[in-house]
């Protein structure tokens, strides 16, 4: 029989053998996330300034969204940069992830293009001319040419609608102004503008569906029910079936609209009247405005957390971000983060805000449960543009400047 000292130190021998075999396990795991990593950051900046399509093949567009969500929350998370896309052959007004392998920018008045990249490189894969024959989609007119401002992906990401400034022409009227009522845009001749459906599997405009003055952005219902725009001069939002492709509503708006939000059940929209100071509340089921949120000055973009609870919207005059409690109305949070504050994205397990401010020439990432400052980045001049893509948990930044900047979160 072992005596006592024999006893422990055989269990000494095991506890070690233990600690060792624990310690291998942490190693090799180590080992994994740094060679995850490595090869995540070895994305070399692009530079391409082909507008042919690339030898990339995206990843199938008709699959659903894969959403990444990090083990770690992404308000522990900072920005890392990990690409650049600089040529003069974009003016991106905005960026739009479809969370399956694709990127969309928006080159609006300038190029009148837009440009699809690999969400995992960064590589160009095409540029899409907006150059369409009205014949071709059963509308009266000839060949004309849009400025692609916003836009916006079906629940299935099988289509990808864009919201145009302006038409150019035969039959058009002069390019669009920021600064303009409805009586205004009438007498210096504005005339309806398009919104375009793009097919994300042949990278090819399939539909165009007339609007108002100027429309803005645009958003389609998680049910796939509607899209909605908001047209800037006509102070209205048009409300699209996806059935029948033809304009349902035309609701007046209070104001210059642009932001929209649809809340997860697809039962309300809520849109930011820049032009003033309030948050309109649309059902979906009536097709009929049903409240306003007072929100404070000049707010533009509005997205809603995952539980759609709270709206959170970039105020631009002040250059502040708010958080808006829409069970009670009341604002809960307020955070300055720059000069003429834009867009503003939320990260896929809600923890997260990233906003750009265009004077300032910044991304700004909050916290999304009381709006603190967690990290402030400069990018190229004019950041209008931001999108989170839930495939990578990357943020991609498109600089009216002519860039386009991707971010890793870690």
């Amino acid at each position: 029989m072992p005596s006592r000292h024999q006893r422990a130190r055989r269990a000494y021998q095991r506890i070690v053998a233990l600690l060792i075999a624990a310690a291998t396990v942490i190693a090799v795991a180590i080992v994994l996330a740094r060679a995850s990593t490595d090869s995540h950051a070895s994305d070399a900046p692009t530079t391409e300034t082909s507008t042919t399509t690339s030898t990339l093949v995206p990843t199938s567009s008709t699959s659903s969204t894969t959403m990444t969500v990090p083990a770690t929350p992404a308000d522990q998370l900072h920005l890392v940069q990990i690409g650049q896309y600089s040529s003069p052959e974009i003016t991106p007004k905005s960026v739009d992830a479809s969370g399956t392998g694709l990127v969309f920018a928006q080159n609006m008045v300038y190029r009148r293009t837009v440009s699809v990249f690999n969400a995992h490189n960064g590589a160009l894969i095409k540029t899409i001319p907006t150059t369409i024959n009205l014949h071709n989609f059963g509308l009266p007119g000839g060949t004309i040419q849009g400025a692609p401002v916003e836009g916006a992906f079906s629940p299935d990401k099988r289509y990808f609608y864009v919201s145009n400034y302006s038409m150019f022409g035969p039959g058009q009227g002069p390019e669009g102004e920021d600064t303009c009522t409805p009586s205004s845009a009438r007498d210096a001749g504005d005339t309806p503008d398009y919104v375009y459906r793009i097919n994300t599997k042949t990278l090819k405009i399939d539909q165009v569906i007339q609007v108002g003055l100027v429309p803005k952005y645009v958003a389609v219902s998680p049910d796939d029910k509607y899209v909605l725009v908001t047209n800037w001069c006509s102070w209205t939002l048009s409300i699209i079936s996806v059935a029948s492709h033809r304009v349902m509503a035309t609701l007046p708006m209070p104001g210059t609209p642009r932001g929209i939000a649809i809340d997860p059940k697809s039962r309300f929209a809520y849109v930011a009247i820049m032009g003033g100071d309030v948050l309109v509340r649309v059902s979906l089921a009536e097709l009929a405005e049903v409240g306003q949120i007072y929100v404070g000055s000049n707010p533009r973009t509005v997205v809603l957390s995952p539980d759609g609870k709270y709206a959170y919207l970039t105020l631009n005059n002040p250059g502040d971000v708010t958080k808006v409690n829409l069970a009670t109305g009341h604002i809960v949070a307020v955070q300055h983060i720059g000069v003429l504050c834009r867009s503003l994205v939320i990260s896929s397990d809600g923890t997260a805000l990233y906003a750009v401010s265009d004077a300032s020439s910044t991304i700004t990432e909050l916290a999304a449960s009381n709006l603190a400052i967690l990290q402030t980045v400069h990018v190229p001049q004019n950041p209008i543009g931001i999108t989170y893509d839930p495939l990578t948990n990357d943020v991609w930044v498109s600089s009216y400047s002519g860039y386009i900047t991707r971010f890793a979160t870690r």
